[in-house]
């Protein structure tokens, strides 16, 4: 026992020793170790910065589609030869299925504006219904389309800003007369600026003004909805909410195959989790090749330091020193250096991502996987690059090093 005590306290003796030699060596040629650790701590850096801002644009992605979509699902219809598209009878019938609180068509149409001199082409037209305006805060002033407009397709809509500013200047909107493809329509209300788009819009942009879906319908001369919005109240039902609604349209459509698509938030979020994964891991791998470089330079200096303490070396073998501990000390000198890189380029990767995602206006959320994975790696560039020097040294022969006295 008293021998294992022997052995275990000058183990650690002698491990203490070279770990206070090896910090010796780092501080008396700082220029050379400020330059080698420099290259690991580059490399921590930008390994951290960009998984932890990926991360950050991630979870500020993924939040922005629930607030958009939660409780939400998209229904595209190619539909059959027998009928290419939903009737709003159609739509009634989905409004009742379990779960469902409401459906909001789809309907848009690009047109002409004018108003006494004031033309413009292309203006982006939108078919809405009454329920949408329940969902979201998209009035400004005035009144959302109510369910008599749908009923008499109604010549009434809504305009932005932009339309108020270019049409309006100086003058209320509301109760003034805009003609729509050379129609006359009536200006009930004004849009939000804050207005949040849904999952639909989100694809295929906001519009400028808003009137009735059906007598969009009418302007373009169609009579059936090809894409709706459908809310449920338990995103928890999603699935069966998903089941029952292809339930009904496969009975709609005859059972025939590519006559929908039902789009839910789930699987548009997890196909942008997996691409924002992939690239979080690319933009990692290539960060990472600057690890290697950094370990490069580990390995330069360390064969330099064996070179230019080769009579140390020798000295220590003369006097017992045996080739293991020698490996070891300089090892421990190689493993310092690349930690003291890490752990700064730790603390400068956290900072320069918590600037980046400001600047971007994303969460930051420190990423443990990304620290674990900096220091692990530094570590084992430290160990790796290290290790062939350290063979070097341990494996000199102390009579042919001593003769450089």
């Amino acid at each position: 026992m008293k021998k294992f005590f022997h052995r275990l306290f000058g183990g650690f003796y002698m491990f203490t020793e070279s770990v206070s030699m090896s910090i010796g060596n780092i501080t008396q040629n700082r220029l050379r170790s400020f330059l080698t650790i420099l290259g690991i701590m580059i490399g921590v850096t930008a390994v951290i910065a960009l998984i932890t801002t990926v991360s950050g644009v991630s979870t500020s992605i993924s939040d922005s589609f629930t607030s958009m979509g939660a409780g939400t699902m998209t229904v595209a219809v190619t539909g059959n030869d027998v009928q290419a598209g939903l009737t709003t009878d159609n739509l009634d019938e989905i409004t009742k299925l379990d779960h469902i609180t409401g459906v909001t068509p789809s309907v848009s149409a690009t047109i002409s504006v004018a108003r006494g001199s004031n033309y413009e082409s292309d203006i982006s037209l939108s078919g809405k219904n009454d329920y949408y305006f329940t969902t979201t805060d998209a009035v400004a002033r005035g009144r959302a389309i109510n369910a008599i407009d749908l009923a008499d397709m109604s010549r009434v809509c809504l305009i932005d800003s932009d339309m108020v500013d270019e049409f309006f200047y100086g003058v209320d909107p509301l109760g003034q007369t805009l003609y729509l493809n050379n129609l006359s329509f009536t200006v009930v209300g004004v849009l939000s600026d804050s207005e949040s788009e849904s999952i639909s819009e989100m694809v295929s942009g906001t519009s400028d003004i808003y009137a009735p879906f059906t007598t969009v319908l009418k302007m373009n001369s169609e009579s059936l909805v090809t894409s709706m919005t459908v809310y449920i109240d338990d995103t928890s039902a999603s699935d069966d909410v998903q089941t029952t609604l292809g339930n009904y349209l496969d009975s709609l459509f005859s059972y025939e195959e590519d006559t929908y698509t039902i789009t839910t938030m789930d699987s548009i979020q997890d196909t942008m989790d997996s691409m924002l994964s992939m690239m979080s891991a690319l933009l990692g791998g290539i960060a990472s090749i600057s690890l290697i470089v950094g370990g490069i330079g580990i390995m330069n200096m360390m064969l330099t330091s064996v070179t230019e303490r080769t009579v140390e070396i020798g000295l220590k073998k003369a006097i017992g020193a045996e080739p293991g501990q020698i490996q070891i000390q300089f090892l421990i000198e190689a493993f310092l250096l690349s930690m003291i890189g890490g752990i700064m380029g730790v603390i400068l990767g956290i900072a320069l991502s918590a600037i980046l995602c400001q600047v971007m206006g994303t969460t930051f959320t420190i990423s443990y996987s990304a620290i674990a994975l900096g220091v692990g790696f530094s570590a084992a560039v430290g160990i790796l690059f290290g290790w062939s020097p350290a063979r070097k040294a341990s494996n000199l022969d102390p009579i042919d090093a001593l003769r450089r006295l």
